[in-house]
């Protein structure tokens, strides 16, 4: 048994080196910043607010209560949030802005990518600079548009999910775009070429070429521009004034500048938040990985 101990202690001793020791650290610190907010934000939403707000950190709960779950979804609740709602509202704009904002680059970026008119290098590289911009420096002259637009088409911009939608895709298209014609650049124009031969029209080859071949690239794309919607909140925070309308970024910021303070509460909507694109990115991480590094390459 002395012997075995001395062998590992042997091995570890010749296995540890200092690239290798610094390295280690380097990791243990990298995932310890990462997941430890996220384990205290989930500990948290099953403490008390005296564990939250006493002057010793409660690194584990004493018992896994639920008082801050039944706060935004039992209706018998007497501070009842309602919080199903919010979470509905966030997939009627979140899933709408990724589906039409892929469907939308996908003919943009194939008719940059494979298609010849004159200016469409500076057409890509203006789209890319207005995603630059702060979303703050946009959100005042695309409210007085669509104001001026609603008032003559006869639609309210406040409190209307479909015009927030069109608020995002200024967000979410232009990244869209320029992630899509660099992978579609990666695909080989030969093959594209062969299924015209065979007959094919444009159209076609989008459909039974390419779009197969750019799987990865619109998982990819379909994800980012869903989290961008999921998340957003400026938008939404001046779009928005009817409580039954609110995504989930405004009602966990009304829970939290509530007059009484609920801490777990707000814990428990950022868990309930942030678990479902968690376990979106690991479900298509192969696809992300993929997706993400084939389009930096150009071919």
């Amino acid at each position: 048994m002395e012997t075995e101990r001395k062998n590992f202690i042997d091995h570890m001793a010749a296995w540890i080196t200092w690239p290798r020791l610094i390295f280690s650290l380097a990791l243990l610190f990298f995932l310890t910043s990462i997941l430890f907010p996220f384990y205290w934000m989930v500990s948290s939403s099953f403490k008390t607010h005296a564990e939250i707000a006493g002057r010793e950190p409660v690194y584990i709960p004493e018992a896994l209560r639920l008082e801050a779950y039944k706060e935004l979804f039992d209706p018998s609740h007497p501070s009842y949030q309602d919080f199903g709602a919010n979470i509905l509202n966030t997939l009627k704009v979140s899933v709408p802005t990724a589906m039409i904002a892929v469907f939308l680059a996908v003919l943009g970026s194939y008719a940059i990518a494979r298609l010849k008119f004159r200016g469409k290098n500076f057409l890509l590289n203006s789209i890319l600079l207005v995603y630059l911009f702060p979303g703050v420096l946009l959100i005042i002259p695309l409210f007085a548009m669509l104001a001026q637009i609603g008032d003559r088409v006869g639609f309210n911009v406040q409190d209307n999910l479909g015009v927030l939608i069109f608020t995002y895709l200024s967000q979410t298209l232009p990244v869209a775009l320029y992630m899509l014609t660099n992978y579609f650049r990666t695909i080989p124009d030969e093959i594209e070429q062969a299924a015209m031969i065979d007959g094919c029209s444009r159209l076609d080859v989008i459909w039974r070429v390419t779009l197969p071949l750019a799987i990865p690239a619109l998982v990819s794309v379909s994800i980012y521009t869903f989290m961008i919607a999921w998340n957003e909140f400026l938008y939404a925070l001046v779009f928005l004034n009817n409580h039954a309308m609110f995504t989930m970024p405004i009602k966990i910021n009304t829970i939290f500048n509530d007059p009484t303070p609920r801490p777990h509460v707000v814990m428990a909507a950022s868990t309930i938040m942030t678990v479902p694109i968690v376990l979106l990115f690991l479900s298509m991480e192969r696809y992300l990985e993929e997706g993400l590094t084939a389009g930096g390459v150009k071919g």
